[in-house]
């Protein structure tokens, strides 16, 4: 097959694999995840899975338990049940009180310690985040950090402001009301794909005082009062919509630590609780369940956004046509 006929997910396993025979990873190196494979090459979810399954069954990698999936060792890949000699990563070390240090920890500003703690999220998830990471991904010491955030809630803060920044809405809206809606929940639902921490660590009920998410809400509140709405209902439409993009987008999150944690993926989680459903199943309590498990569903997260979306902008069609 040629390059050109080869499959997304296909080419980069190519890709990795090269990386992996050129002793660019190592055995016991981590590859990239699921979400690092989504966020890297722009793909799904699903096709990041079917990369890192292809390369497992290829023998070259190996899911560790705690950890995520690393290059299997060269003299043990027929010999799936022992684990590789991980290399983790190396323990923070303080950094030797010299000039060079100190210049360094001067060098410490706001924004590479908000964008180091903004990488280490994207590519490990919030949980890796910590005051030392930062200061070990930036080679001075922890203490450091203090000087320009109070805390890893404050960092936090900074990090989500610094994300949303990013954005950048047209200076002309377009005119139809449901493509202005429909292009703020695909920015929306962009940024959350590339940063998965994102998602969680915004609050509905209890939202943090970031102005990044504001021009979202500034956008959707100003489209439906255009239409109308009385501003307390536009709110409350506006939440819904929020929610229903933030909701979807949470899973990113926890399915790369359920993986990391596991060392499975979700076809291989799936394939472990096969026997448990069918028992349920087979009780004749819910035939309608029993059916779809026949005929088998693919889950993507891109389709159920869009799908629950496009519902969602119905309901905004009928309510916009009762209004008095």
């Amino acid at each position: 097959m040629s390059p050109q006929n080869t499959p997304r997910y296909g080419q980069i396993v190519d890709e990795l694999r090269q990386r992996i025979t050129a002793g660019e990873l190592g055995p016991g190196d981590r590859v990239p995840s699921t979400r690092e494979i989504t966020r890297q090459w722009g793909v799904a979810m699903a096709t990041a899975t079917k990369v890192l399954t292809e390369l497992r069954t290829e023998g070259l990698v190996r899911a560790v338990p705690g950890v995520g999936t690393v290059v299997e060792a060269v003299g043990r890949r027929a010999s799936p049940g022992r684990p590789p000699a991980v290399r983790p990563h190396p323990p923070a070390s303080p950094p030797p009180s010299t000039p060079r240090a100190q210049t360094t920890e001067q060098a410490f500003t706001l924004e590479r310690i908000v964008a180091a703690a903004v990488r280490v999220a994207d590519a490990e998830g919030l949980s890796a985040v910590s005051m030392r990471r930062v200061a070990t991904e930036l080679g001075g010491a922890t203490m450091s950090l203090y000087r320009h955030v109070t805390d890893k809630d404050d960092l936090l803060i900074q990090m989500m402001d610094a994300t949303f920044a990013q954005w950048q809405f047209p200076a002309t809206p377009p005119e139809d009301w449901r493509e202005r809606l429909s292009l703020a929940a695909h920015m929306l639902w962009d940024m959350f794909r590339r940063h998965p921490w994102l998602a969680p660590a915004l609050s509905v009920t209890r939202p943090q005082p970031v102005a990044g998410p504001m021009p979202f809400t500034e956008w959707v509140l100003a489209t439906l009062e255009d239409e109308g709405l009385d501003l307390s209902t536009a709110f409350t439409t506006h939440l819904a919509l929020f929610n229903h993009i933030r909701g979807t987008a949470v899973h990113v999150e926890m399915e790369a630590e359920a993986e990391a944690v596991s060392g499975l993926n979700d076809e291989e989680w799936m394939d472990t609780q096969e026997p448990a459903l069918q028992a349920i199943l087979a009780t004749g309590r819910f035939p309608t369940l029993d059916r779809l498990a026949t005929a088998g569903y693919d889950l993507d997260l891109d389709h159920l956004f869009e799908f629950g979306l496009q519902r969602y902008l119905d309901g905004i069609a009928a309510l916009l046509e009762s209004k008095p």
